[in-house]
């Protein structure tokens, strides 16, 4: 016992010693196989973020994070800010100057809340449920394929929508673009940035690709507030100048989808793999190996 502790806190503090011990224990030489391993550390740590080796590697890895994150959140903050818009429009909710400010936000808050009940929580459950099994590339162009789909169904026969008669099926079709959105591309561009990076990059290229997310939710928030107003300045909410209509908007964000959808194919699928095969790291010990 007293000698497996030294041993221990050699392995602990002095790894050369370590393997000069092991030495004598097992009678063979394993010193080159520690000076091997140190080889291949220090190797693996010779590129930083900006290099051209962190470029040749994982350069289009981070472009594809990125975008499709920032143009996730524009699609997604979007339509959950001009909710009200759409609602109006289609007649599901009455106009907002037909409303105290307390029965708006109360209008709203219950259409918004139907929406995450059938749509938006249902979309979480199940990218929990699958995202081990069909992988997280499989989700996300899944969901951007389908929010683009949808988005346009909404968009081109707009006129149709607006009908009474039709306006359930306009509720539908939306809340299925945002079970579509949770079941894709709103969980996997969280999840995918955190495990195909360096171990020692990996939460700066996390926080770039977030960092581009939230500039996605700023334009979202703010450029389709005043988009999605009416064309006609006599009908634009108080305060807002004309905007490009909610039909416009609606194949603004569909064509933002479909970028989104065609971005996706930058980012490598990280089901089943370990952190040092997706970071390339294997690849390292595997030539050195090689090459000794």
């Amino acid at each position: 016992m007293p000698e497996t502790a030294r041993y221990t806190a050699l392995v602990a503090k002095n790894a050369t010693q370590a393997a000069a011990d092991m030495s004598k224990v097992l009678n063979m030489d394993i010193e080159a196989e520690q000076q091997k391993v140190e080889q291949i550390e220090k190797k693996k740590g010779s590129y930083g973020l900006f290099s051209k080796e962190f470029l040749s590697r994982h350069g289009l890895h981070l472009l594809g994070t990125s975008s499709t994150w920032l143009l996730l959140d524009i699609a997604f903050y979007s339509q959950n800010l001009f909710q009200k818009d759409i609602f109006s429009a289609i007649g599901w909710i009455p106009p907002a100057k037909t409303m105290s400010a307390i029965q708006e936000v109360f209008t709203i808050a219950r259409a918004q809340t139907l929406i995450a009940l059938c749509s938006t929580v249902p979309g979480y459950w199940f990218t929990v449920a699958l995202i081990d099994v069909i992988g997280r590339f499989a989700i996300q162009l899944i969901g951007f394929f389908f929010m683009t789909v949808f988005m346009f169904a909404l968009a081109f026969p707009y006129n149709h929508w607006i009908q009474p008669d039709n306006r359930i099926g306009f509720v539908v079709i939306y809340a299925l673009t945002f079970f579509f959105a949770n079941f894709g591309p709103n969980a996997t561009t969280f999840v995918v940035p955190a495990e195909i990076f360096p171990a020692r990059l990996r939460s700066t290229c996390h926080g770039i690709s977030a960092a581009a997310g939230k500039v996605g939710g700023i334009i979202g928030a703010f450029g389709f507030l005043y988009l999605a107003q009416n064309q006609d300045p006599k009908k634009a909410d108080a305060g807002y100048p004309a905007g490009i209509g909610v039909k416009n908007s609606l194949i603004l964000l569909g064509v933002i989808n479909l970028l989104g959808l065609l971005l996706t194919f930058l980012v490598p699928e990280s089901k089943g793999k370990s952190l040092e095969e997706l970071s390339g790291e294997n690849e390292d010990i595997n030539e050195e190996t090689s090459s000794s």
